[in-house]
């Protein structure tokens, strides 16, 4: 399959200009399955769905209408199986194939609120159902949705989702309106290389769950891990994932020239992508290689990892009107950097420190801004005014802010 994942490496300035002194230079490595899985891998899905009293309503019945949609999504060989929670927890389907559907969604049907909220219940149950069906034939994917806080057993949740993420099960984690621990379903997600995401209103659920369950069906390769090998005095300072999300990877040093980034699943149709800030050693004009990159995956339905690999080159020019932009990549280093002053301000608020928070809020609103993100500028914008005027960041506000400019590569379907 080394034919079925491609591997783009491109410079967001080339030629760069001949200074003689370092400088700084933006690399995007791009990986991408060419097709769908050439072998049909079912799924193995669980979805554990909170059913607390703070769910009666409009959020029930639309994640229910959500969790119904899934299912006619479903193949008759995936596998799904569904556990309830509120401070008990019922397995409301144990896992089975999906192909009688009628009985799938009577099930659903059923659902009532009630109680209240103890997370850690409905991913036991979930891993037990998980279990069941567990090997290389099928990925495992766990849809998890909350709309409150879980008391008490915060850890007991991450240590399942450590043994969830060891068994090769992703956990896809989404928070209904401002009330649950974003810190605790962000932990969730990176323990099983899987996501978390912001809902902030009832209707907007069936458009989460139809991008998990879509995204498990399109994965084409899993433990993709990228490793960059550098030339001498080229040095790596930051390494965000562009798309389908932002997130700040940070990366793994091996020695004094070579890093490694894990990307996780591949997905068909689904853009993975990265950007290295890279600061680069003073060189006279022509062409050089400045990396290699290889990329490790292991195509689903096979045991053996395969390897791409691209070498890195880059021109430098002594002609002043000879560098040029390319406007997509530095578009994507705009919004990561919008990404990180929001990130910063975030933590800085949370720390006591005002000043600083108010300052990042106000320059990433100008960076949304000339980015055209007009709504999320003005809420950034909002943020500021309020932490100035002596008020704080609300939980609407600051999930707004944090899950948006994660989300500045990658529009919701409507």
């Amino acid at each position: 399959m080394a034919d079925a994942v491609t591997l783009t490496c491109s410079w967001g300035r080339t030629p760069l200009l001949v200074t003689g002194a370092p400088q700084v230079a933006y690399l995007l490595v791009e990986a991408a399955p060419t097709a769908p899985p050439t072998v049909a891998v079912p799924l193995n899905f669980c979805l554990v769905l909170d059913r607390s009293g703070s769910m009666q309503g409009t959020k029930l019945e639309s994640m229910k209408a959500a969790a119904r949609r899934l299912i006619e999504t479903l193949t008759p060989e995936d596998v799904v199986a569904i556990v309830i929670y509120d401070d008990q927890v019922q397995t409301l389907v144990p896992a089975t194939p999906a192909a009688d559907k009628a009985a799938l969604l009577a099930a659903v049907d059923t659902i009532v609120e009630s109680g209240g909220t103890a997370m850690s219940l409905g991913m036991q149950a979930g891993q037990v159902e998980l279990q069941k069906y567990a090997g290389p034939d099928r990925l495992g994917h766990m849809l998890l949705l909350t709309d409150g806080q879980t008391w008490g057993d915060e850890d007991i949740c991450r240590t399942i989702a450590q043994g969830l993420g060891q068994a090769g099960v992703r956990v896809t984690a989404l928070g209904l309106g401002a009330e649950w621990n974003e810190k605790l379903l962000d932990d969730l997600a990176d323990a099983t290389g899987g996501s978390s995401d912001y809902v902030a209103e009832p209707a907007q659920i069936t458009t989460f769950f139809q991008r998990a369950v879509r995204s498990a069906q399109g994965t084409a390769a899993t433990e993709a891990r990228l490793l960059l090998r550098l030339v001498k005095e080229a040095t790596p300072r930051a390494v965000h994932r562009a798309m389908p999300t932002i997130a700040n990877l940070g990366y793994q040093p091996i020695g004094e020239s070579e890093v490694a980034v894990k990307l996780g699943d591949l997905v068909f149709g689904q853009a993975n992508s990265v950007v290295i800030d890279l600061m680069l050693p003073a060189r006279a004009a022509g062409s050089f290689r400045v990396a290699q990159a290889e990329l490790h995956f292991t195509p689903v339905g096979q045991s053996g990892q395969q390897v791409v690999k691209q070498d890195v080159l880059l021109s430098f020019s002594a002609d002043p009107a000879a560098p040029a932009y390319d406007p997509r990549i530095m578009n994507l280093v705009e919004k990561v950097t919008a990404f990180k002053l929001q990130t910063r301000a975030l933590s800085e608020a949370e720390a006591g420190n005002v000043a600083g928070a108010t300052q990042k809020l106000r320059a990433a609103a100008t960076r949304l801004l000339d980015l055209g993100e007009l709504d999320l500028a003005e809420k950034t914008s909002k943020q500021a005014d309020a932490l100035e005027q002596g008020g704080g960041l609300s939980a609407v506000g600051q999930k707004e802010l944090k899950y948006a400019t994660r989300r500045l590569t990658q529009k919701l379907e409507e």
